[in-house]
């Protein structure tokens, strides 16, 4: 068999100018043959800001039952757990205003104890919650080096600010969470 002479490849449509546009029509050219990449939703962001949330919110308010409403007795509360009660009685507290030296004033600022006493009071769980949240509330206080005999003693302080407040309300309320009460 009489050999052939391998033919040569054919010639590649030179795209590039002296100016390089042929190379950049050939990037966009190639970029317009891949898939579209795909689309990941983003959350929706109002220009004019957020709606208010309630402090409470994510919590359901205490119902009153017929039971409750023919007998004309409160709702029976919530049933919390003492980190959640501590983290309402930090949006309570960020949401009206801390006081220091009463437990609230007219304007409706509160202290620790106020903010406590008006989550109770709003029908988010017992007077036994309480307890178990402000004895976090003692052991966080004694073991950053900050003794006092009550959480409102610290309160009243005059070296204690708000961010100290809420500082000790979320650590008390990590704390409660890890030990699960």
């Amino acid at each position: 068999m009489p050999r052939t002479a391998p033919t040569p490849p054919l010639p590649l449509p030179l795209l590039l100018a002296a100016d390089g546009s042929g190379l950049v029509a050939e990037v966009e050219a190639y970029l317009a043959s891949l898939p579209a990449p795909a689309r990941t939703p983003v959350p929706y962001v109002c220009p004019y800001g957020t709606a208010p949330l309630p402090w409470h919110a994510g919590h359901p308010g205490p119902r009153a039952t017929l039971l409750d409403r023919v007998l004309r007795r409160p709702a029976r509360p919530v049933p919390v757990s003492a980190a959640d009660h501590l983290r309402l009685a930090s949006r309570y507290i960020g949401a009206f205003g801390w006081l220091q030296g009463a437990m609230w004033d007219e304007g409706g600022r509160v202290c620790l104890l106020g903010a406590q006493a008006a989550v109770l009071a709003h029908g988010y769980g017992t007077p036994r919650t309480v307890r178990t949240a402000r004895v976090q509330l003692m052991e966080v206080l004694h073991a950053t080096g900050r003794p006092a005999r009550s959480p409102d003693e610290y309160n009243d302080r005059p070296t204690t600010r708000e961010a100290d407040v809420h500082l000790l309300l979320d650590r008390a309320a990590a704390r409660a969470a890890r030990l699960g009460l």
